[in-house]
């Protein structure tokens, strides 16, 4: 089970061990808290926790087997418990074939195979919660989720594909992002599209749009000036292809489908463009061509093998040079 999925499916009868499994940090708190309000309820109680490297399998298990004079649970959570395991595999084999009546061992690893003897063992008396990165569809639903449970916010997929492109997977990272731009909208009920790109994005991506703006109408001196600002400030001309692609590789996608008879509006809200780019979009697709618009894709790829060392020509020509192609412009 995913972590993502156990606020819907609490078991009724907690088991004995819980392994929580992956290198998602955010995810592992929020089900670490989520365990422990409904395994530890008042709000006097809490678990004991230790260290892996640091402990030893006798402590863990006295903890354990400890009768509570207190609460009805006793929960031991063991934190980095990846030399822990490593150190007492056939004895936590052993335990997770039958735990302390009562009790709760919460083991939080980076990984556990499942080809091995504990990982079944656990996951026939216990629980296998999988703290791993989410992505596509499963990483839109919890940012979506998240925005309504935690701040009363819509926010839509076009917003969440551009906060996904400037922030990355890290749901940690993420919530801290919806937070501010919960703050940022104020009483609006929904974050855009427009609220990612100011708020998140910065000046540099603001530069960044401005730039592919002027690229994609035809104001190639524009461009090149944003180009100068940004190579001036330090920006990456690896990030900023990255940009640029992830503008324009939409448009190659769409003159795709375009060609294979899908209408041209149609085809480019398919690619994901946004709604308020659509129109220029068209026009621009419509102003360079379709023999230009299929070479959109091996222009894109070009640019990245030339700053990956595929020919030497400066960095800074090497972009210059596909703001050129992709203008349009003779």
């Amino acid at each position: 089970m995913h972590a993502t999925e156990l606020p819907r499916n609490l078991p009724e009868d907690w088991p004995g061990v819980i392994a929580l499994v992956g290198d998602e940090r955010a995810l592992k708190i929020s089900t670490i808290e989520l365990i422990l309000e409904n395994v530890l309820p008042d709000e006097d109680d809490s678990p004991t926790r230790f260290v892996g490297k640091d402990t030893e399998m006798k402590t863990v298990r006295d903890e354990l087997r400890t009768v509570s004079m207190w609460g009805d649970r006793r929960v031991v959570l063991v934190d980095e418990a990846e030399e822990f395991v490593s150190d007492n595999r056939p004895a936590l084999e052993k335990y997770a074939a039958s735990p302390a009546k009562k009790s709760l061992l919460i083991l939080d690893v980076k990984s556990m195979p499942k080809n091995t003897r504990l990982y079944k063992a656990i996951l026939k008396t216990g629980l296998i919660v999988e703290c791993a990165e989410l992505k596509g569809v499963a990483l839109t639903r919890w940012i979506q989720d998240a925005a309504t449970s935690q701040f009363e916010k819509k926010i839509g997929k076009a917003a969440v594909q551009l906060l996904i492109e400037l922030v990355g997977g890290n749901l940690g990272l993420l919530g801290q992002e919806l937070s501010k731009l919960a703050s940022y909208v104020g009483d609006l009920p929904e974050i855009d599209v427009e609220a990612v790109r100011r708020l998140v994005g910065g000046w540099k991506a603001e530069t960044t749009w401005a730039m592919t703006d002027a690229v994609r109408d035809g104001r190639l001196g524009e461009a090149l000036s944003h180009l100068d600002k940004l190579l001036g400030s330090g920006e990456s001309p690896f990030r900023i292809v990255g940009g640029v692609s992830y503008v324009f590789r939409k448009m190659a996608v769409a003159t795709e489908l375009a060609r294979q008879g899908l209408p041209l509006n149609a085809a480019l809200r398919k690619a994901g463009v946004f709604p308020n780019d659509t129109d220029g979009a068209a026009r621009y697709l419509r102003r360079i061509g379709r023999p230009k618009a299929e070479q959109i894709s091996n222009w894109l790829l070009e640019a990245d093998a030339a700053l990956k060392g595929g020919i030497r020509i400066p960095e800074r020509t090497q972009v210059e040079m596909l703001l050129v192609k992709l203008s349009g412009v003779e």
